[in-house]
């Protein structure tokens, strides 16, 4: 790989497009200054503007949330895992039918495999712009989002339809249902019945892992965030590590399968035969399968990323091995 082609696989936070209609909620008040990103992978957006940034399967997809203070993000569920880490900001997260089973706060660098089954939220509740990075389970990501009844009608009431081919329709524009497509049906009584409600205390000691954790576990040698046997255990047909500079090693590695470079704090400078990059925090790298590389801090002080690397393991529901 020469520098440039490598260069076409790496997105710099400060080229990030942002979409503003990517989902039912862009109108709806409290919800209609978020931005979302589609960095790997098509994604889940349900909107024609959003920008792809990398189309390459990766086995899993790659994007991010922007929100000023008070955003919020509308309750949904997915098939497949969603893995947020915040990047910038203050953020509570929720879940449940009405978002009121339980909650988290979460500060930068921390973790949230947040389970598959139960309508999830969140919103920024520090004083300036925020960042969450997401990964999610699947090529597809899981086929698309499931909406909480609630924020379907909400949307309407502002001029969003969603139909049940995936894509919004927006009456503000004078757009249309086409022929053949009917509105996104709601989820009946007895489809959110099984839904379950956990409680904060069932969720956070499997599901949230704390950067200064993640920090001192990586001291020597990578911590397995997301995996079999990962500190938060699942298989969600990826992994997630965490390195430090006390972990980062200059000898190089490979992997079977793509594999996604995060820098959470510091400078990184990524190496493989023919070249190498540097990475600045908020950047995401795409590094190819069985391609040997090696990433190490590039200055003094604190340094910190995120690896992501597919396992071939099938995306699904949580795991509950």
């Amino acid at each position: 790989m020469t520098p440039a082609e490598m260069e076409s696989r790496i997105v710099r936070y400060g080229d990030l497009q942002p979409c503003k209609t990517a989902f039912i909620d862009a109108h709806t008040p409290g919800s209609d200054q978020k931005e979302n990103f589609t960095i790997i992978g098509g994604g889940v957006s349900e909107s024609p503007d959003q920008h792809v940034h990398i189309g390459i399967p990766h086995g899993f997809n790659i994007g991010a949330a922007g929100q000023p203070p008070k955003c919020r993000n509308s309750l949904h569920d997915h098939h497949t895992a969603e893995v947020f880490f915040v990047l910038k900001g203050r953020w509570r997260f929720f879940w449940g039918r009405w978002g009121d089973a339980g909650e988290v706060v979460l500060d930068g660098g921390d973790i949230f495999n947040i389970p598959t089954g139960i309508f999830r939220g969140f919103e920024n509740i520090g004083t300036d712009y925020g960042m969450i990075m997401a990964v999610l389970g699947g090529d597809d990501a899981g086929g698309g989002v499931m909406w909480a009844p609630q924020v379907i009608e909400d949307a309407a009431d502002h001029g969003l339809i969603l139909g049940d081919n995936g894509k919004l329709y927006d009456t503000k524009r004078g757009q249309a249902l086409p022929q053949g497509v009917e509105p996104m049906p709601l989820m009946t009584d007895a489809e959110l019945a099984k839904r379950p409600e956990p409680t904060t205390a069932e969720v956070l000691p499997n599901h949230v892992a704390r950067y200064l954790d993640l920090y001192a576990l990586a001291d020597k040698k990578p911590a397995k965030v997301i995996g079999e046997h990962g500190i938060l255990r699942d298989k969600p047909g990826f992994e997630i590590d965490f390195i430090t500079r006390g972990s980062a090693t200059a000898a190089k590695h490979s992997h079977p399968h793509p594999s996604v470079l995060m820098p959470m704090r510091g400078h990184w400078r990524v190496s493989w035969d023919g070249g190498g990059a540097t990475l600045a925090p908020g950047d995401t790298m795409s590094v190819p399968e069985d391609l040997a590389h090696s990433a190490v801090p590039s200055m003094t002080g604190e340094a910190s990323l995120y690896h992501i690397v597919a396992t071939g393991d099938p995306a699904g529901a949580t795991w509950k091995g």
